[in-house]
């Protein structure tokens, strides 16, 4: 069992071609075409398309399962609880305020049984909550955030997401997901993504949390990096995938599918795992990365550069240089610049951006901001760091230092303008209703007799 959740191999860049098959195996990939008259070891091909068949060959993103079962034996989907999961954005009204959480769930929160997804037939609690979002999956334009909390692994049952990509951020416990390309282990510090329509399950080891970004009508990938040149951020060697790996078993009290179609929940019962998959090929695939190995790009002279320079994936919008989203880091590195104020500046931004802590404490919030808390600032609300941080950097010595050192604080930043759900505002009773007041202490600075000193 080891060696299937360790064994991963390199994702040498988004679009290039990848092929996998189980060591138990040999030759289950068929030679020289994709879907033979029979195929190795009796096994059945499916294709699964991530882009329209007519997407230009860089875009184009599918892959080829070679499975023993294909998927479309099962019984009709049937509506399934959604619990705190939801594309509802109409709950509340809107507000434009400030917003800061605290840890969104701890132990005590927890109840009894709680996985990440489960059908409603099964005794338990589901782990998703939907904090924020905006658009609608139906028209495939839109993103959703979410947080998870679980306490128990998922049994005979996967998820399926129909509605876009999930971006997948622990924060506390590792998590072991089988997809139907392999298994991938994930701890804190490490992200994946589980690509529209690919199925799922998430096994748990004592109680975990963490952060969800889904996308609708857009993948993510890596970044341009313009004048950079070839090298900086996140490199795509770092990028792993899974080795193939299957399971032919028979469940004879149903195996449960569940499907998120619309931003509504549907569960199917078939008599087989969905693990059955032997071998695969093609550039559609789940993945993993260590964020650990993200190559900061920083300033050396003056001023604080815009926080794009921390962008480890985004999901393009139509429109150039805008991202339905971008997830982006802010890791340890070194502050050297000069005659500079170096934390984050005040600003108005017309993007949103939802933050949240995996672990450290946030420069520009060391106190009051927790891991597994989260702030939202919405479109064109300002924000920036506290009165005791500004004080403090306005007057330190700028010699080099180290930056968030034991930090990893992340956002995920959206064109757009997205509404917080009722569970985000009033479920979770985690609100920090005097947030506004820390940048209360803000005091004028300002001298009309100021003159520039001669040095």
């Amino acid at each position: 069992a080891v060696l299937f959740v360790c064994l991963l191999q390199y994702l040498s860049g988004f679009g290039n071609e990848l092929a996998s098959e189980d060591p138990r195996c040999p030759g289950s990939l068929p030679e020289g075409q994709n879907n033979p008259q029979v195929c190795p070891y009796g096994l059945y091909a499916e294709q699964l398309s991530g882009s329209a068949f007519t997407c230009p060959r860089p875009t184009n993103k599918r892959s080829w399962l070679y499975r023993i079962i294909p998927s479309v034996k099962h019984k009709p989907f049937t509506k399934a609880s959604c619990g705190d999961l939801t594309e509802n954005w109409n709950e509340v009204e809107p507000d434009p305020n400030q917003i800061l959480s605290s840890a969104f769930l701890v132990s005590e929160d927890i109840p009894f049984l709680l996985s990440f997804v489960v059908p409603s037939s099964c005794y338990g609690c589901m782990g998703l909550h939907t904090v924020c979002g905006a658009g609608d999956a139906k028209s495939r334009n839109g993103i959703g955030i979410h947080v998870y909390t679980c306490n128990t692994s998922m049994v005979d049952s996967c998820f399926n997401n129909s509605d876009g990509d999930f971006l997948i951020v622990p924060q506390q416990g590792e998590i072991l997901i089988t997809t139907e390309f392999g298994k991938m282990m994930v701890e804190p510090n490490e992200i994946c993504v589980i690509q529209q329509g690919m199925r799922f399950s998430v096994d748990v080891f004592g109680e975990t949390r963490g952060y969800i970004l889904e996308v609708y009508g857009a993948h993510f990938e890596l970044p341009d990096l313009g004048p950079i040149g070839a090298n900086g951020l996140a490199n795509p060697r770092d990028f792993l995938c899974p080795v193939a790996w299957y399971e032919d078993r028979k469940v004879s009290t149903g195996y449960t599918v569940i499907n998120k179609y619309q931003g509504k929940l549907f569960a199917c019962q078939q008599d087989f795992s969905p693990f059955n998959v032997v071998a695969w090929h093609g550039n559609y695939t789940p993945y993993k990365y260590n964020l650990k190995n993200f190559m900061v790009i920083n300033c050396v002279a003056f001023d604080h550069a815009d926080p794009s320079i921390f962008t480890v994936l985004t999901a393009k919008s139509t429109r150039p240089g805008v991202a339905i989203a971008d997830f982006v880091i802010f890791p340890p590195r070194w502050g050297v610049a000069d005659h500079t104020f170096r934390p984050p500046y005040y600003h108005r931004n017309c993007m949103s951006e939802f933050m949240g802590l995996i672990k450290g404490h946030y420069e520009a919030k060391e106190e009051g901001f927790q891991p597994g808390g989260a702030s939202l600032h919405s479109i064109m609300t300002p924000h920036g760091p506290d009165a005791d941080c500004f004080e403090k950097n306005s007057t330190a010595e700028l010699s080099p230092e180290r930056v968030a050192e034991g930090t990893m604080a992340f956002m995920f930043e959206s064109s757009f303008s997205m509404a917080v759900t009722k569970w985000g505002l009033q479920t979770c009773q985690k609100l920090d209703k005097s947030y506004y007041q820390c940048w209360e202490p803000l005091r004028s600075h300002f001298n009309p007799n100021w003159k520039p000193s001669t040095q």
